[in-house]
């Protein structure tokens, strides 16, 4: 019996044995498991631990919470449960981090352009075609990068008494701004605005959907920004532009406001010369020379310090750039004992991104008007407001700040209106006095629209402030301005008789000369076919007047160049028998042959041709 029962014991043995091996490789593996990934957890430790001592943006003292997660398994063997599920907060700080080495301080320094390369350089032009702004170079800029110093030599060599000066709020409005823009342009006002006179940064959230913009944002600001001088300012609802900054004013503490876009980068002392004047005049509100960045390459260009120019405004609505007027210069030289270049400069109008104002003489002079909504059209409001009610707007040329300037805006406006366009009929109806009459030439469909909405506070506030007429503004602060339909035999289209043509500028740019076109006739009046002819024989449109290359024989061109940059323009043209005669030279205009998009020519007059034969509307209106 014992013996039968042998074979039975050996087997048993055998496969005790084998079972016995099989659960020590089993713990042997995931001895292995454990070991790797508590060195993974530690590998990870120690390159979070090198990035902190590498970027000198961080605060050294501080701790990164943030653990590996480990397997539930193995949880025993790293450390409590509680303690292994990361944080927000530590999700955040990671983010950061990798933003920071992401970041290369050669790459944009002194403001030179960036470039990348492969599929950095891919995914920069595809968001690009969806924002406008390359992101993807953003990221990779410092945000703490170097700029040229583009001032006048002279601005180096004034003093500011920092005891005195008035204090400042910043006001920055946002809405799904790229974080990393956002973020350089809080560091380049912290690293140029002395600490003495900036009391605080208000970052105003108009309803921002980028998570990124909310907590990621504020544990940014809580972690790395000294002295709590970045405040934040969450919007329940989008309100736009306007409604945005007035939030903002509301809160601010500091003696002047300043306004900037979230897409700026402030250059070396650009501060202090804004709070200066302000100081010497409390009424008068300034605008720093604004720089450009490119939004492609974030290359940032001056024009020198030489020169630059000021505020105009077009009679359809929109903010212009224009010259510094030889009477203004007469003025500087007149009034300031400084060398010209660096002397505030009257400016008519202002682009409305980027400006400083006392405090108090922002809500005493009528702050914004709330009843416009969105963006656009404020800037002229305040502009003529200004001018009309007894204050000055300045540039003031030894405060530079560079802007990013888009293409088009990359998103849309609340409810998908015209706020341009019904903003500035708002201003025009209530500070252009009869002049409103010509915006209303450019903008028919604007005229009684419904949502221009009442006007009896705005107009009562002029009446308030004792507010001078538009003319006056005209005569004495932009006397250069060319009124269409004053002193004028003829202005509108110009239509040829013999097909459905009109002169047209072909929406060229008047920065520099341009062939005079031909299109087909607009149903209502556009800026691109509105001419006048004057009382002194000038064919022009608002910025540029109608020339006839030297030359010998017919078949030339009609060039359009600016009217402002030609004091010696003596080419006149006359309007007799639905012809227009160019004086100077006895030729006609003439679309004979020509399609629409065609460049426009003079020719041999000829009184029996049809193509020579052109009618020009005129309504006298002032």
């Amino acid at each position: 019996m014992l013996r039968s029962l042998r074979p039975l014991r050996s087997c048993y043995g055998k496969t005790i044995i084998f079972a016995l091996v099989t659960l020590c490789f089993i713990l042997y593996i995931k001895v292995l498991q454990v070991e790797d990934t508590i060195r993974e957890a530690q590998s990870q430790n120690a390159k979070l631990k090198s990035l902190q001592e590498q970027n000198d943006v961080l605060p050294k003292e501080e701790t990164y919470k943030h653990r590996a997660r480990i397997n539930p398994r193995h949880r025993a063997l790293e450390r409590p449960q509680n303690e292994l599920e990361p944080s927000t907060e530590s999700i955040y700080e990671l983010s950061i981090r990798m933003d920071l080495q992401k970041q290369d301080p050669a790459l944009g320094a002194l403001g030179t352009s960036a470039h990348l390369s492969g599929e950095a350089a891919r995914r920069g032009e595809e968001i690009y075609k969806k924002i406008s702004l390359n992101q993807e170079i953003s990221e990779r800029l410092s945000y703490n990068r170097t700029l040229v110093d583009s001032r006048h030599p002279a601005c180096l060599r004034q003093t500011f008494d920092l005891k005195t000066l008035p204090s400042t709020s910043v006001i920055v409005i946002f809405y799904n701004e790229p974080y990393s823009v956002l973020v350089r342009t809080v560091h380049s006002t912290l690293n140029t605005c002395n600490e003495k006179v900036l009391k605080e940064i208000i970052l105003v959230d108009d309803g921002s959907t980028n998570d990124e913009l909310h907590g990621k944002l504020d544990y940014y600001i809580s972690t790395r920004i000294p002295n709590g001088k970045v405040k934040v300012l969450r919007l329940k609802n989008r309100l736009g532009l306007i409604r945005a900054r007035l939030a903002g004013a509301r809160i601010a503490t500091g003696d002047v406001l300043i306004f900037l876009d979230a897409h700026c980068e402030a250059n070396i002392g650009w501060c202090e010369p804004l709070l200066q004047r302000i100081k010497e005049s409390r009424t008068s509100v300034l605008v720093p020379i604004i720089d450009v960045i490119d939004s492609k390459d974030f290359q940032y260009s001056t024009n020198g310090y030489k020169s630059f120019q000021v505020g105009g405004f077009e009679w359809s609505g929109h903010f212009d750039w224009i010259e510094v007027s030889d009477r203004e210069k007469k003025r500087q030289l007149r009034e300031c004992d400084q060398p010209r270049e660096i002397c505030p400069a009257y400016s008519p109008t202002m682009a409305g991104g980027l400006f400083a104002i006392d405090r108090r003489y922002f809500w005493d002079s009528g702050s914004y008007d709330e009843q416009m909504d969105g963006w656009g059209g404020e800037n002229l409001e305040m502009s003529f407001r200004i001018w009309q009610c007894g204050g000055t707007i300045e540039t003031i040329p030894c405060s530079r700040v560079g802007h990013v300037f888009r293409d088009f805006h990359p998103y849309e406006f609340p409810n998908d209106r015209d706020t341009h366009g019904i903003n500035t009929a708002r201003m025009a109806l209530v500070w252009m006095d009869n002049y409103v009459n010509i915006f209303f030439l450019h903008r028919p469909d604007l005229k009684n629209h419904p949502d221009i909405g009442d006007l009896t506070h705005r107009k009562l506030l002029r009446k308030k402030l004792r507010c001078k007429s538009f003319n006056w503004y005209l005569e004495n602060i932009y006397p250069e301005k060319f009124v269409p339909t004053k002193n004028a035999l003829a202005y509108g289209q110009i239509r040829a008789l013999s097909k459905e043509l009109c002169a047209d500028d072909l929406s060229q740019s008047n920065e520099k000369p341009y062939n005079l076109g031909i299109f087909w006739c607009a149903k209502k009046l556009t800026k691109s076919q509105f001419f006048t002819l004057t009382d002194t024989q000038v064919l022009r449109n608002e910025l540029s007047c109608a020339t006839v290359p030297h030359g010998r024989g017919d078949g030339r061109v009609v060039k359009m160049v600016s009217c402002m940059d030609n004091d010696d323009y003596n080419e006149q043209w006359s309007y007799e028998n639905e012809h227009l005669i160019h004086l100077n030279t006895g030729l006609c205009l003439d679309h004979m042959g020509l399609r629409s998009s065609d460049e426009l020519q003079v020719t041999r007059c000829d009184n029996d041709s049809e193509t020579q034969r052109w009618t020009i509307q005129h309504e006298k209106l002032l």
